[in-house]
């Protein structure tokens, strides 16, 4: 399991967790709740959380000083897409994206920094893993985007940088921090976790979080053409990944996303597509079919319009649900790990 820093970030704490640390400090239980709650708006500061004894606040500000990781990079698209790079205490750089659809306002926020998956057309993986978040750090992202564009965000998509069942732990923490009732609020209905696959825990998160919803980056229609491109698939086999996914649908009753990235001459024939209609058929699935964001340093080149209407229109015609995902953002660095590695650079 990646190293994930001490918990020195206060949103990291669940308000009775909060209590011990305010107790300990010779504050009043319900003292936790008023912070938790100041924190899930947003509050950047102690100095903000106006009815909390100064003396707490001063106690707290020496133990835990900062929380919200600082914006030191944003761009903004004309469609009003919104990409940051955010920098924690202790240095570490991830990414976020807010986006504007018809239904609200979502955010993409990463699990870790950096990504050991090695999916070969992803920028994230290319310098390796540093750390995994903490459940308070993604919960950062989420409030510092709210902060930064003054918009609600009422969807929380997990599908930046990192895998996030490779942190399964404080992703978990992250769900039950931003679903608390007593703080943010958000429904587990509106957060979707992603993953390339890891099985054991898809099973895990069937039966931890069967109301969150659940994406699987799949990319091919077979083992042979998965495992190009997604060393993953070396460990899971593709239809050991099926069986998995088909058991999740058993156990939640509630259907599963398969993201589709459509690769020129990779995964984009009429061949391909025919192939995974029919391993689809008559499942509770959708699938998400994503022009490819290209990455500088890959060779991989996103199939042209023409291919993605015809994948599209032979799984419609097999009754498989599929929309082509809308592109936001086109005019910014799309792809996640770009915007960091050209910070970097």
């Amino acid at each position: 399991m990646p190293e994930t820093p001490e918990r020195n970030n206060i949103l990291d704490y669940t308000p009775e967790e909060l209590e011990t640390i305010v107790t300990g400090m010779g504050g009043q239980k319900f003292r936790a709740k008023q912070v938790f709650g100041w924190l899930s708006k947003g509050a950047a500061t102690y100095d903000e959380m106006s009815n909390v004894p100064k003396d707490l606040r001063e106690k707290l500000a020496e133990k835990y000083p900062s929380w919200l990781p600082e914006a030191v990079r944003m761009q903004k698209s004309k469609d009003g897409t919104v990409k940051c790079l955010f920098r924690f205490a202790d240095g570490t750089e991830v990414e976020s994206v807010f986006m504007k659809y018809e239904y609200g306002n979502s955010i993409c926020i990463s699990s870790q920094c950096g990504c050991r998956m090695g999916c070969t057309f992803c920028a994230s993986t290319m310098d390796g893993l540093a750390r995994g978040l903490t459940g308070g750090e993604m919960l950062g992202q989420v409030l510092a985007m709210r902060n930064l564009t003054g918009s609600d965000i009422g969807h929380v998509v997990i599908m930046g940088m990192g895998e996030p069942f490779d942190n399964y732990e404080e992703v978990s923490r992250f769900i039950r921090l931003i679903h608390d009732s007593r703080g943010y609020g958000l429904g587990l209905r509106n957060i979707t976790v992603s993953t390339c696959g890891i099985i054991p825990k898809i099973k895990e998160f069937a039966k931890d979080f069967p109301q969150v919803n659940l994406a699987v980056s799949l990319h091919a229609p077979n083992q042979q053409i998965r495992q190009k491109s997604m060393p993953v698939a070396k460990k899971y086999g593709y239809d050991e990944l099926m069986r998995a996914c088909r058991e999740y649908t058993e156990i939640t009753g509630r259907r599963i996303t398969f993201e589709y990235a459509v690769i020129d001459g990779l995964n984009d024939s009429a061949a391909c597509a025919e192939e995974l209609a029919g391993r689809l058929k008559g499942w509770l699935t959708h699938v998400n079919l994503i022009p490819l964001n290209e990455v500088e340093g890959r060779d991989y080149r996103t199939a042209n319009g023409k291919s993605v209407k015809r994948f599209k229109d032979i799984l419609d015609k097999n009754g498989v649900a599929v929309t082509v995902r809308r592109t936001l953002g086109n005019d910014i660095d799309a792809a996640c790990g770009q915007l960091r590695r050209r910070h970097a650079g």
